[in-house]
Formats: C-alpha cells, sequence, structure tokens
C-alpha cells in the first residue's frame, strides 16, 4: 500500500545496555565490553582488557569520538594503546559508528525485551553472531589504508 509503514512494537520503558567495542577494521578481530552506564571506570576496564588481549608488543591505535569517558583525566591508558580522538561532531570518521548502526537494525531494534537482563543477554548475543568477515565489512575505512598499518 503506498504510503504505509510495516508495523513495529514500540516498547516505552527505558532502560540501557551500553557496549564499548573496538575492532580492527584489517582482521576483524574486536573486543566489547557491555556495561549498564558509561563512566570513566567502565571506559579503563575496557581498556586494559583491549591492551591485555592484544599483548605488550601490539601498539593499538584507538579511535575515539570525543565523548567525556574518552577523553577523561582518569583514564589509566595502558603503554600499548595510543588513542586518537577525531574532530568534534565527525560520527562518519568514526568506523565503529556503522558497527552500532548494523546491530541496532539487524538484531536489537522493533523488539520488546522482559527487562534490563534480557536486553543485556541480546546485546550480548548480537555482539557475539557478528564474524570477523562482517567486522572488516562494516568497519572498512579508506581513510587509514592498510599500508600505513605496516
Amino acid at each position: 500500500m503506498r504510503g504505509s509503514r510495516p508495523t513495529a512494537i514500540k516498547q516505552t520503558e527505558y532502560e540501557w545496555v551500553y557496549v564499548f567495542g573496538a575492532v580492527n577494521p584489517l582482521t576483524g578481530d574486536s573486543s566489547a565490553l557491555l556495561a549498564p552506564t558509561v563512566n570513566t571506570d567502565y571506559m579503563n576496564h575496557h581498556l586494559r582488557f583491549i591492551s591485555e588481549q592484544v599483548g605488550p608488543d601490539i601498539q593499538v591505535v584507538l579511535v575515539l569520538d570525543q565523548a567525556g569517558w574518552h577523553l577523561s583525566k582518569g583514564l589509566q591508558v595502558p603503554d600499548n594503546i595510543t588513542r586518537l580522538p577525531l574532530p568534534p561532531y565527525s560520527p562518519e570518521l568514526n568506523p565503529v559508528e556503522r558497527l552500532w548502526a548494523y546491530l541496532r537494525s539487524h538484531y536489537l531494534s522493533n523488539r520488546a525485551y522482559e527487562g534490563y537482563d534480557d536486553l543485556f543477554n541480546q546485546c550480548s548475543t548480537a555482539w557475539n553472531q557478528l564474524t570477523p568477515e562482517q567486522l572488516c565489512s562494516i568497519c572498512h575505512t579508506t581513510w587509514v589504508p592498510p599500508e600505513k598499518l605496516s
């Protein structure tokens, strides 16, 4: 029917699960932390986990927007992580922003959740269903060519 929209579930309760995520767009390797809120403490946990996951001999360049918890003076940034903050209001430059849109559109939108635990479990399931190939495709960017990473 012309001019009509499909029906969708609308949930009026508001609970949030936040995903701290990092993806290597060349390999599809990824790291994620699900949390009930965003703050410096959770960011510190995420940074520590990334550092441990890649090992001390790998240098990580972590692209970040300018969220307060990304740039907080209280961050404890491991020696093998370099933060690369993007200019303000430039989500199109952040490859992981496309991943958030993908997760919402393919796994999380237009659904009703029974509560926080259900939402948390669905977010976890969605992240764990992503393959390295999908992550490479979704997070691919041309502004950092692979030869610059060698």
